[in-house]
């Protein structure tokens, strides 16, 4: 087989990954460099001739000519008689150019060399989409459901590229099938081999963020200024807004009209529910505005030990603490402070945990859930709206209400 011709049929696939023909050509002249090391020992004295318009290659070994019988290094050097096959006026001493014809490199040889280049261009197009979407990382990427699995979602883009949605990567809410479109972030792009990971999350922060950016014109504008979110993916977020465009609203900018701008990412987070706050640099406000519904009495700060104790009247605390404690841990991630809540007139009040050896430690838990964790602030609600708040039966509810009823009692 000639060279032209095997370039030939290397050249289909070209097309098939749609690697350009110099690319090739690059790829091709490795490829034969390593077969040539591989037969001869050594690749030094070879010129590799490559016309990337034709797709024509010729290999020419370089030998210098020697006294018949003193050849030491075959591959680098001819006798006379040999040389003199090849032209009959060489002299000893002289250089040899001699082409080097592919069959000379044996079927098994050739076989390998193809092989080769599919390798090559397998690893050239790994580190191309590799490339492509390193710099996508951080941003909302569209694929197709391909395959569910347990522990996570196969998609595949428009190109045919695999990216994977892990579990704990999605919200928990998430239920998908085949064909469906996902929205989410390029969290990650790792070569595990030569093969790109390329990885999607929809419960990262930043995914929030971005949707912001693309839902929101003034986000997208610049000229409201997202300064950081955090969540609870599926069940709460909060997101801190700022303008330096003191006509705008960045709150109603970002919330709209009865909800209808964030309508469509609250849709696609699950329902997630979105508090949307005015940023400031005021500690104390920022903090009474992450805390939001509650309404915040006062507060004593240390920014030493970052950390805020933050005085409430008993019918705030619940709404500071929010179901299952996402509201506080939310604030406090915000802010970047450990909040503690404090009740007014907790002083004369007994912290429920007292009553351990009366009242079952999971049962203290329900109402530490709810944010109760007094025996006042207990007593506040009526047995009705306790079960309603727990998962507590109405003979549990009663049998606290009334050992803690015998702590006030005179």
């Amino acid at each position: 087989m000639e060279n032209l011709a095997l370039i030939d049929s290397f050249s289909e696939f070209k097309d098939d990954k749609l690697i350009d023909r110099v690319t090739l050509m690059a790829i091709l002249e490795e490829v034969f460099r390593n077969a040539l090391k591989k037969k001869f020992g050594s690749d030094d004295n070879f010129d590799i001739i490559i016309n990337p318009d034709k797709g024509d290659l010729e290999i020419w070994r370089n030998r210098v000519v020697v006294a018949d019988g003193e050849v030491e290094e075959p591959n680098e050097e001819i006798s006379l008689t040999e040389a003199r096959k090849i032209e009959p006026d060489f002299e000893i001493g002289e250089d040899v150019s001699e082409e080097v014809k592919l069959a000379q490199l044996g079927r098994r040889s050739i076989l390998a060399l193809r092989q080769n280049l599919i390798s090559k261009i397998h690893e050239h197009d790994n580190t191309n989409i590799y490339k492509q979407f390193k710099e996508l990382e951080g941003e909302i990427y569209t694929a197709e459901v391909h395959h569910i699995r347990h522990r996570a979602v196969i998609l595949l883009d428009d190109e045919g590229n695999e990216i994977i949605l892990p579990k704990d990567k999605q919200i928990p809410s998430d239920f998908f099938r085949k064909g469906d479109n996902v929205r989410g972030i390029i969290e990650s792009v790792e070569l595990k081999g030569n093969k790109p990971a390329i990885i999607m999350s929809r419960a990262n922060p930043l995914f929030l963020e971005k949707l912001f950016e693309q839902e929101i014109p003034e986000v997208f504008d610049g000229l409201i200024t997202v300064k950081k979110v955090v969540r609870i993916p599926g069940e709460k977020a909060k997101v801190a807004v700022d303008s330096y465009d003191d006509r705008i609203d960045p709150v109603g900018a970002c919330v709209g009209m009865k909800g209808s701008r964030i309508h469509g990412i609250v849709r696609e987070l699950g329902n997630e529910n979105i508090d949307v706050i005015n940023y400031t640099n005021n500690l104390q406000l920022f903090i009474t505005r992450a805390l939001s519904p509650a309404k915040v009495t006062s507060m004593n700060i240390n920014e030493e030990t970052k950390r805020v104790e933050v005085l409430l009247r008993p019918e705030e605390v619940s709404k500071a603490i929010g179901r299952g404690g996402h509201n506080i841990r939310l604030a406090g991630q915000l802010t970047g402070y450990e909040i503690d809540v404090l009740r007014e007139g907790a002083e004369e009040d007994v912290e429920l945990k007292e009553f351990s050896d009366e009242i079952e430690d999971w049962i203290i838990a329900e109402f530490h859930k709810i944010g109760l964790d007094t025996a006042k602030s207990i007593l506040e609600y009526d047995v009705e709206d306790l079960v309603k708040r727990t998962d507590l039966e109405e003979e549990t509810v009663k049998e606290v209400i009334r050992i803690l009823k015998e702590e006030f009692e005179e």
